[in-house]
């Protein structure tokens, strides 16, 4: 298939897109859904525009789901301004943490016990469908840093953080497919994939963002440069050196790439005040302008804010809308290659498997949780149904693929994972705006 047909297929599916979106957005469907489809319809059991082998594709795949994760991630840290301190905070450490850790653990004995497969594919694959989705889940995160609704709050916290705490159970669900019936790796894994790795790329990240954006700050307000300096190539060498960094330290760069953008948020604060609106919100760079003075480069109300708001305002609004520019189109082209290589990789057992985990699972695992006061009996029901699966089941997927899995086993992870991420997004998506509209009306009243 020739670079040509690509691009102008990727190119359709944009124009379509853009020209349909005031049609959709009155509809119960998202932007996924539709790609989706439209990658159903180009693929081999429609038009026939495009195929894919995803034996041949394993590796760049693998690389391009984990650039969408990334940019995902880091946006996803951007707006989250509470305090880590914020009882919010508990809430989305509680998706992350227990609440995966138990889907994990249903996941796996749902398909040893129901499916009659090994403990390592078991485990494998319950690790790949139990994190939630940042790049999937906009409508159901927050929308800005303006946002503080426990339910969105705590969604994006979990989607934020538990990509990353996932990574040491697919290891597991590897390791126990090679090293079937010996244990002695156990305590090297728990000590080095989870007591190691997880903590340590946490605080790589989070500190190197509080690092950058102090000396970014102080070197735009020295300088008088706030508003013409390029906040997107500080968005990527940041996403880069955070990742890059966790990496070499062997701890996990998801992880480490949203500290990076939750750090430079809280620095952020730390120069506004946390009572003060985000700055973003009052102030609108001249994009593309370079020869513009300073002063005359802003759009919006500043005589009330101090010189380090109006930066780290700029800064902020640049870097969200160039983070969310790329999750956007790298989750259009995703689903769509999803959609094209569907009905080759369906399973009917991914109805089982997704019913169970989207219907039973999940929300038990959500209500069983002690959340005493800090969320009703609705707002759990609503978060037990928005776990959203998407890119980064997709990530995982492709990174087990490509660290020596069997025939047999690569096939049946294979067909599982994009069946019931492709469930997800239609589910999931026809269901999400009317849903939380509802919940919304309730919220108001």
């Amino acid at each position: 298939m020739s670079f040509i047909v690509w691009v102008a297929v990727l190119g359709a599916v944009l124009l379509a897109l853009a020209l349909t979106s005031s049609y959709l957005r009155w509809m119960p469907v998202t932007t996924s859904a539709v790609c989706l489809v439209l990658g159903v319809a180009i693929g081999p059991a429609g038009l026939g525009l495009l195929k894919l082998d995803l034996d041949d594709a394993s590796f760049w795949m693998e690389h391009l789901t984990e650039v969408a994760v990334l940019f995902s991630l880091f946006v996803c840290g951007l707006k989250l301004r509470l305090p880590l301190r914020d009882r919010n905070w508990r809430i989305a450490f509680g998706l992350a943490g227990p609440v995966m850790v138990l889907t994990i653990g249903g996941v796996s004995l749902l398909l040893h016990f129901g499916l009659q497969l090994s403990w390592g594919a078991s485990v494998l694959i319950g690790s790949i469908l139990a994190p939630t989705d940042p790049v999937l889940a906009a409508l159901v995160t927050v929308s800005d840093a303006r946002d503080v609704d426990s339910v969105r709050f705590g969604l994006s916290g979990e989607a934020g953080l538990n990509d990353g705490i996932a990574f040491p159970f697919v290891i597991l669900g590897l390791l126990l497919l090679q090293h079937d019936g010996d244990p002695g790796w156990l305590s090297d894994w728990a000590l080095k994939s989870l007591l190691w790795a997880v903590p340590a790329g946490v605080l790589t990240g989070y500190w190197m963002g509080r690092g950058i954006g102090r000396v970014t700050l102080s070197l735009r307000i020295r300088n008088d440069d706030s508003t013409l300096s390029p906040n997107d190539y500080l968005a990527l060498a940041l996403i880069a050196l955070a990742y890059v960094g966790a990496e070499s330290i062997h701890a996990y760069g998801f992880l480490s790439v949203f500290a990076a953008g939750l750090g430079l948020r809280q620095e952020e604060v730390k120069s506004a005040g946390i009572a003060q609106e985000p700055a973003e919100h009052l102030v609108q760079p001249v994009v593309g302008h370079q020869n513009v003075e300073p002063q005359h480069a802003v759009h919006g109300d500043t005589d009330n804010l101090e010189e380090s708001q109006v930066a780290a305002g700029i800064m902020m609004g640049d870097m969200l809308a160039f983070g969310g520019l790329v999750e956007r189109a790298m989750e259009v082209f995703l689903v769509t290659l999803l959609g094209v290589v569907l009905i080759a990789h369906w399973d009917w057992r991914a109805l089982l498997v997704g019913g169970v985990l989207f219907c039973l699972i999940r929300p038990l695992c959500v209500i069983a949780m002690p959340w005493g006061g800090l969320l009703d009996g609705r707002q759990r029901v609503l978060i037990g149904w928005f776990g959203i699966r998407g890119i980064g089941s997709l990530y995982y997927l492709f990174y087990a693929l490509n660290h020596g899995l069997g025939v047999s086993v690569a096939a049946l992870c294979t067909d599982l994972t994009l069946s019931v991420v492709a469930l997800s997004i239609l589910v999931h998506g026809m269901s999400t705006q009317p849903v939380l509209a509802r919940y919304e009306r309730r919220k108001t009243r």
